[in-house]
């Protein structure tokens, strides 16, 4: 990993209609979204579209927090839950770059409590029965999502009910030891790189990271991401006066009428351990940053984060061709299609997926209702921010991934 002594420039602005963006049907994003806030189903958003190295539209519109009214800015700052996931997985990469791991090295290499995991034999919901594994998850499993590693929440069988609660949902009760050590008892869905189940995979490569490099994860990250890309909001540990800037939910989810309040727990208060898996916070800009970053493969003005065939290989499919749209049956319909790289879903095709995109395009989200996604052949990157845990937020990846695409001119 190479990095310049500077900070990196800002992303300059420019007109949308010289760069293949209509003024016009850019409005149109945000009536689309006005509708939802009238509905009571969206608090607030922001939006940045840049496209071949320009920020082309920057947008905020809502309320910050409906309990008090506060206007939503474009430095709200956001609980962005599972879009910590691919900046953990440019670290691992990142450390892989400099020899210090090598992607196919087993993950009881640096967390020896892993090395006796069991895998479950049935999904019963009462018994649980296990049997060795065919080998340890190596660290591609681990960013592939092919580890067996699940979340609790993600099932109600016997296997499942023996995770730890994650770090999404919830207050992290339990410290890192005692978090691996759970870990350790918790059986795997399935062979290592035999399918594909989201859970705890990443927050196992944040304590990678942490085991290679003696250091807190959150200091990893601010040392080799967040500080060069002068990303000043993304954080672990927020402070007062980012705290005020804060988004919030509306108290119930209008289509569901399930309280959110629980569903987002104070983040930076709550934490007894840097969850790579879904603890940081950030801003649209700041992620934009790092998606440009990834776009211009590893590179933002004068700073290297990864090296352009690194970033190749992070966002080719790594999934067997056997795995087929485990995403879209487990997590996301509108998903189909995608296959998943090294910390980010793949698209292989330009149809299947009920989301407009080119094949190749790379994205992830949050449960609380963060989204991005690159299209590398539309020298486009986008992220959007808003705080719907409910299940509107499916909705919401679909009409934004609509909405822009119906803007572009070329």
């Amino acid at each position: 990993m190479q990095q310049s002594d500077h900070s990196a420039p800002e992303l300059p602005s420019a007109s949308p209609r010289d760069w293949g963006l209509d003024p016009t049907r850019l409005r149109i994003i945000r009536d689309a979204l006005q509708r939802e806030i009238d509905a009571g189903r969206l608090p607030g958003s922001v939006i940045a579209i840049a496209r071949r190295g320009r920020l082309l539209h920057l947008d905020a519109i809502g309320q910050r927090d409906p309990a008090t009214g506060a206007a939503i800015t474009t430095d709200s700052i956001f609980a962005i839950a599972s879009m910590t996931k691919p900046m953990t997985s440019v670290a691992i990469l990142g450390l892989a770059e400099e020899g210090r791991i090598a992607l196919g090295d087993p993950v009881s290499r640096y967390i020896p409590e892993l090395a006796n995991l069991r895998v479950v034999t049935s999904l019963d919901p009462t018994k649980l029965e296990t049997r060795p594994p065919a080998r340890i998850p190596t660290i591609q499993d681990l960013l592939r999502h092919s580890s067996g590693f699940t979340y609790r929440d993600n099932g109600t069988s016997a296997a499942h009910k023996k995770y730890p609660p994650s770090s999404i949902g919830g207050p992290i009760k339990l410290t890192k030891a005692e978090t691996i050590a759970a870990l350790a008892e918790s059986p795997l869905l399935f062979d290592p790189g035999t399918n594909w189940t989201y859970g705890y995979s990443t927050d196992v490569l944040g304590f990678v990271v942490e085991a290679v490099t003696g250091k807190a994860l959150g200091d990893v990250l601010q040392d080799r991401i967040w500080s060069p890309l002068a990303m000043t909001d993304t954080t672990f540990a927020l402070t007062d006066a980012q705290r005020l800037r804060y988004a919030r939910p509306h108290a119930k989810d209008v289509d569901t009428g399930i309280t959110n309040a629980p569903l987002m727990h104070d983040i930076a208060r709550d934490m007894k351990w840097h969850a790579g898996g879904g603890g940081a916070v950030s801003t649209v800009m700041d992620y934009i940053r790092f998606a440009e970053m990834l776009r211009r493969g590893g590179t933002l003005g004068s700073v290297r984060i990864l090296g352009p065939n690194t970033v190749a290989h992070m966002t080719s499919d790594h999934l067997p061709n056997h795995i087929e749209d485990r995403i879209a049956d487990t997590m996301d319909p509108a998903a189909s299609g995608y296959g998943f790289g090294l910390g980010v879903a793949v698209r292989r095709s330009n149809g299947v997926s009920a989301i407009p995109g080119t094949k190749g395009d790379y994205y992830w989200s949050g449960v609380y209702g963060t989204y991005f996604w690159i299209d590398p052949i539309r020298e486009l990157s986008v992220v959007h921010m808003a705080i719907t845990p409910g299940p509107a937020r499916l909705r919401y990846r679909q009409l934004i991934r609509q909405l822009v695409y119906q803007a572009m001119t070329e």
